[in-house]
């Protein structure tokens, strides 16, 4: 769905939250109360053991393209840099997209030591992690084309490798971004970039180093409740680590991890940054703030188990907003 200014709302399928077919009946339901895109989270731990799911979204994408007709999904975000090499990459993403028949894009990132440790290689510094993702993003590009690719880089190296189930247009590549230098990686090399912040500066950055006219998408946090006190309990509950900032957001190894760093964490710190309650206009603001800053669509994430209520809480009061 869009406004007349162009803003579209999707909805976000929590893969730290919900299990394959939730997600999968998650995202039937979307599509059928009016989303028309949707972005899932890819993870191989949720940030803390509540949230108790970590299912692989190349599995789940698989199920979503044959139990959805119309919605558009992408990856928000994959990390093609240590856990899963580029080529594995371009492997599941062209797979994918054939799957969807279109309806495919491919959000990538340089990721969090949370789920990219596990194969035990050194986690690099920031700066490290985006000069190895601007190198895999061309390396997927080139591999998505179709052709042998033969390529020896400072961070990856490809023998002969050439994709044979191909989609007949090749998806959209979104970047990540967090900061401002991130952000003008997306400009440079994404066809679009993906951003948590409703600062209008993360967007004149992308839009400076060669975004201008490409999709912004922003996630945004919410719990739909009955009641704001219940909305608050539940968004601390399941989602406390909206309330970390830093580096530790990705530097951090283990859920226990994050859970020991949020053990003091209050509810007012989380409802500082999740929209909380059943306010369709607080909800509405919150989705006006993108816009002001230069965002095309926003990704609603209902934090919590409630996704079917916060789902007739779209049709009946968000939804019908845009046109």
């Amino acid at each position: 769905m869009s406004t007349d200014g162009g803003l579209r709302l999707g909805y976000w399928l929590s893969s730290e939250e919900h299990g394959p077919a939730a997600l999968v009946s998650n995202a039937q339901r979307a599509e059928q109360v009016g989303f028309e895109t949707a972005i899932i989270s890819d993870h191989f731990h949720p940030w803390t053991r509540t949230q108790g799911e970590a299912p692989f979204v190349w599995s789940v994408l698989g199920a979503i393209a044959t139990a959805t007709r119309k919605l558009r999904v992408g990856t928000g975000v994959t990390a093609p840099l240590i856990r899963m090499h580029p080529v594995v990459v371009a492997h599941a993403a062209a797979t994918t997209a054939v799957q969807f028949a279109g309806r495919f894009f491919l959000g990538l990132g340089t990721g969090e030591r949370l789920n990219e440790h596990v194969t035990g290689a050194r986690w690099p510094g920031t700066g490290e992690r985006r000069a190895m993702l601007a190198e895999a993003v061309g390396v997927i590009r080139e591999l998505l084309d179709g052709g042998n690719v033969n390529h020896r880089g400072e961070f990856f190296t490809v023998e002969n490798a050439q994709l044979f189930t191909t989609p007949q247009v090749a998806p959209e590549v979104y970047l990540a971004a967090s900061g401002l230098k991130s952000a003008q990686l997306a400009g440079e090399l994404g066809d679009g970039m993906i951003g948590v912040s409703s600062s209008p500066r993360t967007v004149e950055a992308f839009e400076a180093a060669g975004g201008k006219g490409k999709p912004r998408l922003a996630q945004l946090h919410v719990c739909w409740a009955d009641d704001e006190t219940a909305a608050r309990r539940t968004a601390r509950a399941w989602w406390p680590n909206g309330a970390l900032t830093g580096s530790a957001l990705t530097d951090l190894a283990r859920p226990k991890d994050f859970e020991q760093a949020l053990a003091h964490v209050r509810e007012d710190d989380v409802a500082g940054t999740v929209v909380c309650g059943p306010d369709p206009q607080r909800h509405l603001e919150a989705i006006a703030r993108f816009a002001a800053a230069g965002y095309t669509e926003v990704y609603l994430h209902q934090v919590g188990p409630d996704q079917a209520g916060f789902l007739r809480f779209c049709q009946s009061e968000l939804l019908p907003q845009f046109t």
